[in-house]
């Protein structure tokens, strides 16, 4: 399996790692770290240098109750980033739920939108179908950044996580997008309990079987913290236990901030035959 992008063809045969560069002042766990784009392309060569495989550039926190930047804010935190980091010759992804934003970094080359919205906002598959060589991650999430955690509720929150995506991805079809350039997220901590989450996860399967590639993204999430009973500083362990797991489970890529440990476990996991 590929995942087909802008300038790359991501060969899926074995995990990939995502790195996350968040270029925000308030993300849950870095916020304020990479905030400056010097600082942030530095972090994108740190990332390089431990191994990541796909670099994952975001201007706006999806953390629970953020509030919504405007557009020109969003672009102006990650457009110098995005320029030198479209220098590094590696699959450039742009976390996203604005058309706006999606148009801009796609007409300067950019490999991936990543959207946890899942391009329901107006236009934004109208963006895609343009760029028609583009890779696009879906994700689930319910209700809002602001509101997704208040009472997260399912009668069968894996039925709805597949039948969601699946309708999400067929939408892209609709409108040309191909196959192999689609990816899924179940949005791990994105209006979801601790229980959904692991769910989720333990039926990981029923994603899969709708035949995209699969996206997840579990590290340092709040539930790390409620199994492990620590803050978010401490859940590397954690984080790549999950990111190990999702593995084992079908995942081909996995969103990381900590992507030297995560990929030297990847790398003992292959060498001692196990799946993923």
């Amino acid at each position: 399996m590929y995942w087909h992008t802008t300038r790359f063809q991501i060969d899926l045969s074995s995990p990939k790692v995502m790195g996350i560069v968040n270029v925000t002042p308030d993300s849950f766990s870095d916020g304020g770290r990479h905030n400056q784009t010097a600082d942030a392309l530095a972090h994108c060569e740190q990332l390089l240098r431990e191994g990541a495989h796909i670099l994952d550039i975001g201007g706006e926190s999806t953390r629970p109750g953020s509030p919504t930047v405007p557009v020109e804010d969003e672009w102006d935190r990650i457009s110098g980033v995005l320029q030198g980091a479209l220098r590094l010759r590696v699959p450039i992804s742009v976390d996203t739920c604005k058309p706006e934003v999606m148009a801009r970094a796609l007409d300067m080359g950019v490999d991936i939108i990543n959207d946890v919205r899942a391009l329901e906002a107006p236009g934004a598959t109208d963006v895609i179908a343009r760029h028609r060589e583009c890779g696009v991650c879906l994700m689930h999430m319910q209700g809002t950044p602001q509101t997704m955690q208040d009472r997260p509720d399912y009668p069968d929150v894996v039925g709805e996580v597949v039948s969601y995506l699946q309708s999400r991805a067929r939408a892209c079809l609709d409108m040309g997008i191909r196959a192999e350039q689609i990816t899924l997220d179940p949005g791990i901590g994105f209006g979801k309990t601790p229980e959904h989450n692991l769910m989720l996860l333990k039926e990981q399967a029923r994603l899969l079987a709708l035949g995209y590639s699969v996206l997840v993204g579990w590290s340092r999430k709040s539930t790390l913290g409620h199994i492990t009973g620590k803050p978010v500083g401490d859940r590397l362990a954690a984080s790549v236990a999950a990111a190990l797991a999702g593995v084992q489970r079908g995942a081909h890529v996995v969103r990381v901030h900590d992507v030297a440990a995560t990929v030297d476990a990847l790398k003992v996991w292959a060498a001692a035959g196990l799946p993923g």
